[in-house]
């Protein structure tokens, strides 16, 4: 793993972010995008996984306009409280900026083949709806994503792959949102939604509390067929 750091758009510092190479010397790019808990250790284990099936994985430090190098747990009701207030106090538009300037320097890193693709949970799950429906990334996976139903209006706006998956036990997502969801998608030729049954928020976290293998690899094996089938 490497440290780097990244100038942020509006001028105003430079934000942290992790690298993972894999072997080849040449490799399409993931951004991973966090969930509220930063870019914390379950975090930097899928940025690994990337690295594992071929890709250069890079995970930008979102919070750094907070607190830069958060790195939390969801074993502790502490924790829970500081994500939760890092994520209402975060600017979700200007996370958007740095990942739109993450995926710029992504295109031109080193061993880049200029392909750059995105994959976010949680709040990053939401995150890389966004990035979907406003940047030109060249696919983007969301998983569990909070909120969506407030972004269908943005659907429209989307041109390349966007893969989205759903907990149908979701604590965070009401049946009313999935099925929001869901609709939009079946008039978006762009978009697959996959809902997994019997399964809660975070079923994909690695060594998280609700973690789900069965559901985590199937939806593991989806995004690496879309991931391999755009960025090579």
């Amino acid at each position: 793993m490497e440290e780097i750091k990244i100038k942020a758009a509006d001028g105003s510092g430079e934000f942290a972010a992790y690298v993972y190479k894999p072997k080849a010397a040449q490799a399409g790019v993931v951004v991973v995008i966090q969930e509220i808990f930063g870019v914390n250790d379950a975090l930097r284990a899928t940025c690994q996984e990337m690295a594992d099936m071929g890709f250069i994985a890079i995970a930008p430090d979102l919070f750094w306009r907070q607190e830069p190098g958060v790195n939390l747990t969801d074993k502790s009701e502490g924790e829970w409280k500081k994500a939760f207030a890092l994520m209402n106090g975060f600017n979700q538009d200007k996370g958007i900026e740095d990942l739109k300037t993450t995926v710029e320097f992504a295109r031109t890193m080193p061993g880049s083949t200029g392909k750059v693709g995105t994959i976010g949970f949680c709040l990053g799950g939401r995150l890389a709806v966004m990035m979907a429906t406003r940047s030109d990334a060249d696919v983007n996976v969301s998983y569990y994503g909070v909120g969506l139903d407030g972004l269908v209006s943005e659907f429209d706006n989307i041109d390349a792959p966007l893969v989205i998956h759903i907990a149908e036990k979701d604590e965070f997502s009401s049946p009313e949102v999935v099925d929001k969801v869901l609709d939009a998608v079946e008039e978006t030729e762009t978009v697959d939604a996959y809902v997994y049954p019997d399964v809660q928020h975070a079923f994909a976290r690695v060594n998280g509390v609700h973690y789900d293998a069965r559901a985590a690899t199937i939806a593991n094996g989806r995004t690496a067929e879309i991931l391999a089938d755009i960025l090579g």
